[in-house]
């Protein structure tokens, strides 16, 4: 059984060691985790029993994959303060967007295993999507260990560093872009008369079933809205006011922005 370590222990670090502990990767005594405050510390012991520490190099020394789960202007005094003490076989995992691979491998100034990973914040329910990219010195063994912890809260398939961008833009920042198109389609249906709690319900409940509709299936997903819109029905008329207000225009239009900001950050 690998030892897991990350440094920094925000949502997405917490839903990643939930996972990880949850599904049986581990058990919380071979996860370690260092924050500079103490409370959500206190909250993943007591959750899971995991070892936790204000201490850095506590993870770094003690973790067979470590996770970098800080935001990206900490990266380098990170990396400097604990490159010393990792072991060459450690996996060092990076989830912060606009981190690339060559520039950490030079903060590290040695040979390291690293890893670039962009997950989404559904990790916290065990339905994310992640992203990963490895450089040249990890092992076939290594890289389905980090499969296999991405896996444990959600999805996972590995993409070339060329696609973490537009990664970023339709999968990383997109639950945003769900979460408006969720409270929109309850607003409607609270206009015309639906409690709002209730509102919530059908219209988040459909998203669900429509993506799994989508991942299950295999098929299109014009072929599916094909298949929902009876000549002269109700859905082809909503569908057609749908397309006179640009709907489809105005999504590819922000991932667009949202994947060329993520690019400029990379720089």
């Amino acid at each position: 059984m690998k030892t897991y370590g990350f440094i920094g222990c925000g949502n997405m670090a917490k839903a990643m060691i939930g996972g990880i502990v949850s599904t049986g990767l581990a058990n919380g005594s071979s996860v370690y985790a260092s924050n500079p405050s103490a409370p959500s510390l206190e909250e993943m012991h007591a959750a899971y029993g995991i070892q936790t520490s204000h201490d850095n190099t506590v993870p770094a020394k003690n973790a067979d994959i470590l996770v970098l789960s800080v935001k990206p202007h900490f990266y380098e005094s990170v990396i400097s303060e604990i490159r010393d003490c990792l072991s060459k076989d450690t996996i060092v995992v990076m989830i912060a967007a606009g981190q690339t691979i060559s520039v950490n491998e030079s903060r590290f100034g040695k040979p390291v295993k690293l890893v670039r990973v962009m997950p989404n914040t559904p990790a916290l329910v065990g339905e994310a999507m992640s992203a990963v990219t490895f450089n040249d010195q990890l092992t076939e063994e290594d890289k389905a260990a980090v499969l296999k912890m991405l896996r444990s809260f959600g999805k996972a398939e590995e993409v070339p560093e060329s696609l973490m961008d537009a990664v970023t833009g339709v999968s990383g920042s997109s639950p945003a872009y769900v979460y408006l198109f969720i409270e929109a389609m309850a607003d409607a249906a609270v206009l015309h008369g639906m409690p709002r709690a209730k509102a919530y319900t059908f219209a988040a409940q459909s998203v669900l079933g429509a993506a799994k509709m989508v991942l299950e299936t295999g098929s299109h997903p014009g072929a599916l809205k094909d298949n929902v819109c009876s000549p002269g029905g109700t859905t082809i008329e909503a569908v057609a006011a749908l397309e006179r207000s640009g709907m489809r225009a105005a999504v590819i239009d922000a991932i667009d922005t949202c994947v060329k900001k993520s690019k400029a950050m990379s720089k």
